[in-house]
């Protein structure tokens, strides 16, 4: 994106806060790839906000406010007018990129017509529903991704905000998906029986899914196994099944999904989570991150009676390996929810 290139080294403090009953706090201010970066006086990444969920609170007022989430229960106040126009721009210029209902018609317009009239075959649900995901281009997926994660903690409660524990989840992902990986991880307070994957990166694990085990490689094992379900199914492929064939043409010719649709796929979500990827997906997936599958394996069936297809998989048993977290970092990612 041009905005961000032309802003990659702009740097400038602010005063952050994870909650309403938190104080404000001095903090640096970075840009990532597609993410504001917040750091603590040691330069150390205390949350990364997604540039297309960042909203103002308070156009046209200084010094200017910013949220990452629906409710705008964790706030940025910035004064730096610099980085306050940065913003804005990045704002602008991810908003321009975003599919608009002229330009969507006039590059999918003609195919749409010619398909009505003489193609009538690819108006079942699932060609629609696959050329429909092949248009829809990150920024959207982040934005609809963001979305879903509002809905989903007005259901679970807002995401554990711990800035060491925060910091602990930047480092594992780091170590299990890459430093260049997109999204981000959270943790709910609960409402979810499995981890989720969401459109645009999000990971979402839960209190119980880190406080409930001593072996971080579980932990691990929980993020990559919901990192590689994307390799099963497209992220945004359920969202639009669920939502029905009305709603993927919407999305198809318009760029907009309505809220009630996500809504509901959000509810659904805390009812019957998506089905994990199977073992032939797993085990090198694994492998490559060099995180042991066994440990994930018996998280989810202490018999391994149910589980013995991922246990046989895993192929780094015994061997030495990369460290997953240091013993401060474990112990800051378990107390992640404890303010």
């Amino acid at each position: 994106m041009t905005a961000l290139k032309e802003y990659a080294r702009l740097e400038s403090t602010g005063l952050w806060r994870a909650t309403p009953e938190d104080q404000r706090r001095e903090v640096g201010l970075s840009f990532g790839e597609a993410t504001l970066v917040i750091t603590d006086s040691a330069n150390r990444p205390l949350t990364h906000w997604s540039l297309p969920a960042i909203s103002r609170i308070n156009p046209g007022k200084l010094p200017a406010l910013f949220t990452p989430d629906p409710d705008g229960t964790e706030t940025l106040e910035i004064e730096d007018d610099t980085m306050i126009d940065a913003i804005e721009q990045v704002r602008r210029s991810l908003a321009r990129a975003r599919p608009r209902p002229g330009r969507l018609r006039q590059s999918v317009g003609g195919l749409v017509l010619l398909t009505c009239l003489g193609l009538g075959v690819f108006w079942l649900p699932g060609a629609l529903t696959r050329q429909t995901l092949s248009v829809v281009p990150p920024v959207k997926r982040s934005e609809i991704g963001a979305t879903l994660l509002g809905h989903l903690q007005r259901l679970t409660g807002a995401s554990c905000r711990n800035p060491l524990g925060t910091q602990a989840l930047a480092q594992l992902k780091e170590r299990v998906l890459g430093r260049d990986a997109p999204g981000q991880i959270l943790v709910l307070p609960g409402g979810l029986n499995q981890p989720v994957y969401l459109p645009g990166g999000i990971i979402l694990l839960t209190q119980q899914m880190v406080e409930g085990t001593s072996d971080p490689s579980v932990i691990a094992g929980y993020v990559l196994a919901a990192a590689l379900s994307r390799t099963e199914a497209d992220p945004l492929e359920p969202v639009l099944a669920d939502a029905g064939f009305g709603t993927t043409l919407r999305l198809l010719t318009t760029g907009d999904i309505p809220t009630d649709a996500l809504q509901n796929y959000a509810t659904k979500l805390v009812i019957s989570p998506p089905p994990r990827a199977g073992a032939d997906v797993l085990g090198p997936g694994f492998e490559t991150a060099q995180v042991p599958l066994a440990p994930y394996a018996y998280a989810l069936d202490p018999s391994g009676e149910t589980v013995i297809d991922l246990i046989e998989a895993d192929r780094l048993s015994n061997q030495d390996l990369p460290i997953i977290l240091t013993d401060g970092e474990w112990v800051s990612l378990q107390n992640i929810c404890q303010i």
